[in-house]
């Protein structure tokens, strides 16, 4: 299959690991030249600065577009399921909703902003990695369900939007993926081995986690030619978590 991702630039944010360093990977197996955006130092080109510094993320795309002379894509694919709920005081309950927001979203929407100047010149394409708490929810965490809920709003608010200028946008919705980030909170479990058995006895196919790798070919499908006429999508790949029976893992 012709991807013709040869020689396009790819803004890629937390792409330093997990499923952004996936994504960064397959972009550059396809012959993408993909462009991390990240806290963290990563392999090939990459920018470190804070994502909810709208200053700094104005001099990254500015400086990206002045090195390559264009920008073909963008994954919105940084966050961080903080855990941002209802508990301690209103004060507190508040100030950590409204940072979930803008670690979340908020830095989506501001990455969008400062891309689609470029972005129109390429007729480029965009994909946002939300979540399935977006569809499901899951308790405790206010901040983080409501900032992917809003990146699926936004994803066929612009979709729509842009469509008469051949810019499309899709989203891709993770479940229970095999990242660092992931093993990071299983390992802080009483018991994370028997945490780990009971989450994945409860997806469907192959009763074991999505692998990075898995979620970066959809990203990467949806970035390429290949998918030409697909816009305004919310992708979930899951192997059937949030949509089939869960009689199937009874």
């Amino acid at each position: 299959m012709e991807l013709g991702l040869k020689g396009k630039i790819v803004i890629v944010t937390g792409g330093a690991s997990g499923i952004g360093a996936a994504v960064v990977n397959t972009l550059a197996g396809a012959g993408a030249v993909p462009v991390v955006l990240d806290r963290a130092a990563a392999p090939g080109e990459h920018n470190r600065l804070d994502l909810t510094d709208a200053a700094a993320c104005a001099g990254a795309i500015a400086a990206i577009a002045a090195r390559h002379g264009r920008i073909d894509g963008l994954v919105n694919n940084a966050g961080v399921n903080d855990r941002a709920g209802l508990g301690g005081t209103l004060d507190a309950a508040l100030e950590a909703f409204r940072a979930s927001l803008e670690r979340n979203l908020v830095q989506c929407f501001t990455l969008m902003h400062l891309c689609l100047p470029h972005l129109r010149q390429s007729r480029g394409a965009v994909v946002n990695i939300a979540s399935k708490v977006a569809l499901t929810g899951q308790g405790g965490t206010s901040g983080y369900a409501a900032a992917k809920g809003g990146l699926l709003g936004l994803t066929r608010e612009w979709a729509a939007e842009l469509a008469a200028e051949g810019i499309r946008v899709n989203a891709v919705l993770p479940a229970e993926v095999a990242t660092p980030m992931y093993d990071q909170w299983l390992s802080a479990q009483p018991d994370p081995e028997a945490r780990r058995a009971a989450i994945t006895r409860t997806i469907p196919l192959g009763a074991r986690m999505t692998t990075p790798a898995e979620i970066a070919a959809s990203v990467v499908f949806l970035l390429s030619a290949a998918a030409s006429h697909v816009t305004g999508q919310h992708h979930v790949v899951d192997g059937g978590y949030v949509h089939l029976d869960r009689a199937l893992t009874a």
